[in-house]
């Protein structure tokens, strides 16, 4: 009975201090849509800078600077919006399973297309005889 005095309030303690709004809603806070568009787009180019940095080298293609531009935000909108979407675990976790399902229908996609590409008739590719230059 003695363990109980002493759990219950902890317990109650615990229950009120989860309901707690620990990050304010920021003024300037993007649409939960709008955020999982730009997440979405920041994976890819996380995903193409780790596959060949080079190709966006060559294209002058900063990624973040291309996301703000893009969407028109700045860093500290972006930032701030992740972390009040961060305080949010079941907004969070949705806003990541929309990502992540459209990169799985994306990548389906692809995988598609490529069986499709792989199953053409390599015919219609007749090779013309090389013309030599040389006298």
């Amino acid at each position: 009975m003695t363990m109980i005095k002493y759990i219950l309030p902890l317990f109650l303690c615990m229950l009120v201090s989860c309901n707690e709004k620990i990050v304010e809603k920021p003024k300037n806070l993007i649409p939960q849509e709008k955020m999982v568009a730009i997440l979405y787009d920041i994976s890819l180019l996380n995903a193409a800078r780790s596959i060949n940095e080079s190709i966006l080298i060559e294209h002058d293609v900063e990624p973040m600077a291309y996301i703000y531009n893009k969407y028109k935000i700045d860093s500290l909108q972006l930032v701030k919006s992740d972390t009040y979407y961060a305080s949010l675990p079941t907004v969070y976790e949705t806003i990541y399973t929309q990502i992540k399902d459209r990169l799985a229908k994306e990548e389906e996609l692809m995988e598609a297309e490529r069986k499709e590409t792989a199953n053409k008739p390599v015919e219609n590719l007749k090779k013309e005889p090389v013309k030599d230059t040389l006298p």
